[in-house]
Protein backbone atom coordinates (compact mmCIF):
# COMPACT_ATOMS: atom_id res chain seq x y z
CA UNK A 1 0.00 0.00 0.00
CA UNK A 2 1.44 3.30 -0.77
CA UNK A 3 1.22 6.12 1.27
CA UNK A 4 0.89 9.83 0.43
CA UNK A 5 0.33 12.45 2.74
CA UNK A 6 -0.38 15.55 1.65
CA UNK A 7 0.53 19.31 3.64
CA UNK A 8 0.41 22.98 2.75
CA UNK A 9 -2.52 23.48 2.94
CA UNK A 10 -4.11 26.57 4.46
CA UNK A 11 -6.17 29.55 5.33
CA UNK A 12 -5.05 32.20 2.80
CA UNK A 13 -6.30 35.51 1.53
CA UNK A 14 -7.43 35.97 -2.27
CA UNK A 15 -4.42 36.81 -4.56
CA UNK A 16 -2.07 34.53 -2.67
CA UNK A 17 -0.17 31.85 -3.09
CA UNK A 18 0.61 27.94 -1.55
CA UNK A 19 2.81 24.94 -2.41
CA UNK A 20 1.10 21.81 -1.89
CA UNK A 21 3.75 18.75 -1.75
CA UNK A 22 2.71 14.80 -1.21
CA UNK A 23 5.27 12.38 -0.75
CA UNK A 24 4.79 8.94 -1.51
CA UNK A 25 5.97 5.74 0.60
CA UNK A 26 7.92 3.21 -0.95
CA UNK A 27 10.66 3.62 -3.53
CA UNK A 28 8.61 3.32 -6.70
CA UNK A 29 7.93 6.93 -6.89
CA UNK A 30 9.62 6.96 -10.33
CA UNK A 31 7.23 4.64 -12.33
CA UNK A 32 3.53 6.32 -11.20
CA UNK A 33 2.11 8.78 -12.73
CA UNK A 34 0.84 11.95 -9.95
CA UNK A 35 -2.14 14.12 -10.17
CA UNK A 36 -3.89 16.45 -8.12
CA UNK A 37 -8.19 16.39 -7.81
CA UNK A 38 -9.89 18.90 -5.63
CA UNK A 39 -13.14 18.31 -4.11
CA UNK A 40 -15.47 21.88 -2.64
CA UNK A 41 -18.31 21.18 -0.34
CA UNK A 42 -21.77 19.83 -2.42
CA UNK A 43 -19.51 19.84 -5.32
CA UNK A 44 -18.48 16.21 -7.63
CA UNK A 45 -14.58 15.92 -7.16
CA UNK A 46 -12.36 17.78 -10.00
CA UNK A 47 -9.35 17.18 -12.00
CA UNK A 48 -6.54 19.73 -11.04
CA UNK A 49 -3.28 18.68 -12.79
CA UNK A 50 -1.44 15.42 -13.56
CA UNK A 51 1.99 14.81 -13.88
CA UNK A 52 3.56 11.51 -16.03
CA UNK A 53 6.16 9.23 -15.00
CA UNK A 54 9.50 9.63 -16.76
CA UNK A 55 9.67 12.97 -18.76
CA UNK A 56 7.15 14.63 -16.44
CA UNK A 57 4.59 16.15 -18.97
CA UNK A 58 2.33 18.32 -17.25
CA UNK A 59 -1.30 18.36 -17.80
CA UNK A 60 -4.03 20.53 -16.73
CA UNK A 61 -7.05 21.11 -15.78
CA UNK A 62 -9.32 23.98 -17.26
CA UNK A 63 -9.79 25.55 -13.39
CA UNK A 64 -6.02 25.37 -13.17
CA UNK A 65 -4.65 26.50 -16.32
CA UNK A 66 -2.12 29.46 -16.37
CA UNK A 67 -2.25 29.52 -12.47
CA UNK A 68 -1.39 26.21 -11.26
CA UNK A 69 2.12 24.43 -12.18
CA UNK A 70 2.52 20.60 -11.10
CA UNK A 71 5.93 19.34 -10.58
CA UNK A 72 8.03 16.04 -8.88
CA UNK A 73 11.06 15.19 -7.65
CA UNK A 74 11.60 11.95 -8.13
CA UNK A 75 14.68 12.01 -5.59
CA UNK A 76 12.75 12.88 -3.00
CA UNK A 77 9.91 10.82 -3.88
CA UNK A 78 7.36 13.92 -4.00
CA UNK A 79 4.78 15.66 -5.97
CA UNK A 80 4.10 19.84 -5.56
CA UNK A 81 0.79 21.54 -6.70
CA UNK A 82 2.54 25.83 -6.96
CA UNK A 83 -1.06 27.43 -6.57
CA UNK A 84 -1.11 31.19 -7.35
CA UNK A 85 -3.62 33.98 -7.81
CA UNK A 86 -5.94 31.94 -5.56
CA UNK A 87 -9.56 32.74 -5.91
CA UNK A 88 -12.62 31.81 -3.49
CA UNK A 89 -13.62 29.40 -6.40
CA UNK A 90 -10.63 27.44 -4.75
CA UNK A 91 -11.34 26.66 -1.63
CA UNK A 92 -11.77 23.05 -1.25
CA UNK A 93 -9.69 19.23 -0.02
CA UNK A 94 -7.03 18.71 -2.57
CA UNK A 95 -6.27 14.93 -2.79
CA UNK A 96 -3.00 13.73 -4.33
CA UNK A 97 -3.18 10.28 -6.26
CA UNK A 98 -0.64 8.01 -7.69
CA UNK A 99 -1.57 5.89 -10.78
CA UNK A 100 0.30 2.79 -11.47
CA UNK A 101 -1.34 2.19 -15.25
CA UNK A 102 -0.50 3.93 -18.07
CA UNK A 103 1.26 7.07 -18.68
CA UNK A 104 -0.98 9.94 -17.49
CA UNK A 105 -4.39 10.67 -17.16
CA UNK A 106 -7.08 13.28 -15.97
CA UNK A 107 -9.50 10.39 -14.97
CA UNK A 108 -9.90 9.79 -11.19
CA UNK A 109 -10.86 6.17 -11.98
CA UNK A 110 -7.19 5.62 -13.57
CA UNK A 111 -5.48 6.06 -10.04
CA UNK A 112 -4.62 3.48 -7.18
CA UNK A 113 -3.84 5.22 -4.36
CA UNK A 114 -4.97 8.76 -2.54
CA UNK A 115 -3.94 10.78 0.04
CA UNK A 116 -6.31 11.52 2.59
CA UNK A 117 -6.83 15.47 1.53
CA UNK A 118 -5.49 18.74 2.86
CA UNK A 119 -8.16 21.85 2.72
CA UNK A 120 -7.23 25.07 1.20
CA UNK A 121 -9.44 27.77 1.76
CA UNK A 122 -9.51 31.14 0.46
CA UNK A 123 -10.95 33.99 1.82
CA UNK A 124 -12.39 36.73 -0.30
Amino acid sequence: QVQLPESGGGLVQAGASLRLSCVASGRSFSTYFMGWFRQAPGKEREFVAAISRGAGVPNYGNSAKGRFTISRDNAKNTVYLEMNSLQSEDTAIYYCAAGTRGLLSPNERAYDYWGQGTQVTVSS
